[in-house]
């Protein structure tokens, strides 16, 4: 039922089959484009996302279709969200439940915090998120924490890769990949 339009499934119920001749190709083309990798967060123009999910030099972070991309530059930038500066191995989480993962004095990189990731903050020397603004959890608490903070970067968990060297500049709201 999940591939069929509501007139169909009325159909259906009225008794006509023929709807479901549909299901077939629907879940074969749902499939395909499940397996692909996440879109990247910004598209400009026309997507095509098999040809772009086989092009070994995607990015995760843009796609422009004008081919007037972006260069990759060393430096991810943000809102920030409690100042100070600090250089550390990067720890990408992807919930609460990694986070035995960060090691005290790492930098926490995740998509975006709340209530549940603040046992960590004591642990960590800064932290990085995707989403978010200055009145934002990370944000909030980092400066209660006194550690720097720069978030919503909108690609940090893209371009920062655990167990990278980085800088926070949580005054700046710029995140350098060091190496």
């Amino acid at each position: 039922m999940f591939f069929l339009y509501l007139p169909e499934l009325l159909a259906l119920l009225r008794g006509d089959r023929s709807p479901l001749e549909r299901v077939p190709v629907r879940r074969a083309t749902y499939e395909r484009y499940a397996a692909l990798p996440p879109y990247p967060a910004l598209i400009v123009g026309r997507f095509d996302p098999e040809r772009w999910a086989a092009d070994p030099a995607r990015r995760a972070d843009l796609y422009d279709a004008r081919g007037a991309s972006a260069p990759v530059s060393d430096t991810v930038t943000g809102f920030p969200g409690a100042p100070g500066v600090v250089e550390g191995t990067a720890r990408v989480l992807s919930g609460p439940e990694d986070g035995e993962r960060l090691k005290p004095g790492e930098i926490l990189v995740t998509t975006l915090t709340n209530v549940g990731w603040t046992p960590m903050f004591p642990r960590a020397a800064a932290v990085v998120t995707d989403m978010g603004a200055p009145l934002s959890h990370a944000s909030i608490v980092a400066r209660e924490l006194g550690i720097p903070a720069v978030v919503g970067t909108g690609n940090a968990t893209m371009r920062v890769r655990d167990g990278d060297r980085i800088r926070v500049d949580g005054e700046r709201g710029t995140v350098e990949l060091l190496g």
